[in-house]
């Protein structure tokens, strides 16, 4: 089978003035191509390039104020890396939820003209996989090729070769770069006492033969930290890290329980070191598969006792979550928080877990009377079930407006219970019971 290969600067040159190009995610995405697209911008040769993602580690020098008018950035989440760039309105992000971001290719609510990947060797088979970047990618690149659009991939030999929706035929690529660059490996900071805190009490409430999905950081690596005497626990998610790996070699996690993907750990990205990505190489234990799969609240829902457990900016006394921003200022997108909060609450015996510490770094309560004015709801006071902080967890589902303030004040930090008291007393009235400071 013959692959054409070209220099990054040759590849690039498929991209045209005003063309939509889709990039891999979280540590797929392509730098190599990024680097030689923005070269290209800066001589002047391309205007009002649209840019989409997920989340992706490494630079994104695309959001930079001096390409303005060059390149739009136009993603599906707000991540580190481009966070700045859309505070500053140099960039901007699409809200959307992320079981729906392979819909908007797939509805041609947003053509995508060129797709920028990242793969691994072909096999014998003339398959090549996207390792940790299935998601939205796949989409993109069915796209592409169905408006006769292009797809460049790099081809790496880092690149662990998943199974599942990952693999592809190489037919499917036009152009092939390579560079054998180590993917970008994400870090995440050992649990503090308050993340500690709060995975102690979120592991309290999962069950043996548990389906689990959580977020990415320090709570969901605290929670996984206290499950090493659970059993039978089973993975349906989006994303996934290193603090999964010593469970499964364990056996705790086995996916024994599950009726969907029985024994599978099912993911559509993943955000993790080395050992992570040499984990889910050539290994069937591991499905990546397409976001529309993954995060379908129906699909998620087939499992039993799925428990979801996302975190917050901020919170109010009704359960009202925001997520993606807090005022007018985005740090980050709604992700997949509906998707599995929903799905969660759907399953037999699922519970849905917002989790998050009570005060900012600054002594700042997270647990706010209202929302901060322009902050986003992200989980509605209707889709809200557990709630859990360093000081306790709450369910919060089939509370009225009253029981739950009384119920997340309870578990705010102390410090601020009295402020929150007398706030609910003058939004409820005289029949709201405020807590005397003792």
């Amino acid at each position: 089978m013959n692959f054409k290969f070209v220099t990054p600067q040759e590849a690039v040159k498929v991209v045209k003035s005003n063309d939509h190009v889709h990039f891999s995610s979280v540590a797929s995405a392509p730098q190599i191509l990024i680097k030689a697209l923005c070269e290209r911008g800066s001589r002047g040769e391309l205007k009002n390039v649209h840019i989409h993602h997920l989340h992706t580690e490494g630079s994104a020098p695309y959001t930079e104020a001096q390409y303005e008018g060059i390149f739009q950035h136009d993603a599906f989440f707000v991540g580190a890396n481009v966070r700045k760039g859309v505070q500053a309105g140099y960039a901007d992000y699409i809200p959307v939820f992320l079981s729906e971001t392979q819909k908007l290719y797939r509805t041609n609510v947003l053509p995508c003209n060129v797709a920028m990947i990242q793969v691994s060797s072909p096999d014998r088979h003339g398959f090549v996989s996207l390792g940790a970047s299935v998601d939205a990618t796949l989409a993109a690149i069915e796209t592409a090729r169905k408006s006769g659009g292009k797809v460049v991939a790099v081809v790496n030999s880092k690149v662990p070769r998943a199974w599942g929706d990952a693999m592809i035929s190489a037919n499917w690529i036009d152009f092939f770069v390579e560079d054998n660059t180590p993917l970008e490996p994400a870090h995440f900071a050992e649990p503090d006492a308050v993340e500690t805190a709060i995975g102690k009490n979120c592991a309290a409430l999962i069950e043996d033969g548990a389906t689990l999905q959580m977020g990415i950081g320090a709570i969901p690596n605290a929670v996984l930290a206290q499950l090493g005497n659970h059993k039978n626990l089973g993975i349906h998610t989006e994303m996934f890290a290193d603090g999964v790996l010593p469970l499964v070699e364990k056996g705790v996690i086995n996916g024994a329980n599950k009726t969907l993907d029985k024994g599978k750990m099912v993911s559509t990205f993943l955000m993790g070191s080395q050992n992570c990505y040499n984990f889910i190489d050539d290994n069937p234990m591991v499905l990546m598969q397409d976001v529309q799969y993954t995060n379908d609240p129906f699909v998620i829902a087939k499992n039993p006792k799925v428990t979801a457990i996302n975190s917050a900016l901020q919170v109010d006394i009704t359960g009202q979550v925001g997520a993606d921003s807090l005022g007018t200022t985005f740090y980050s997108g709604v992700g997949g928080q509906i998707d599995f909060i929903y799905g969660a609450s759907l399953s037999e015996g699922g519970k849905a877990i917002i989790a998050m510490p009570s005060v900012t770094n600054k002594g700042i309560s997270k647990i706010a009377p209202v929302l901060t004015p322009g902050t986003g709801v992200v989980t509605t006071r209707n889709h809200i079930h557990w709630f859990v902080t360093e000081y306790g967890a709450v369910n919060l589902y089939g509370k009225t407006l009253q029981e739950r303030a009384k119920l997340i004040i309870g578990i705010a930090h102390p410090d601020h219970r009295e402020a929150l008291d007398r706030a609910a007393f003058e939004r409820f009235g005289p029949h709201f019971h405020f807590i005397q400071k003792a």
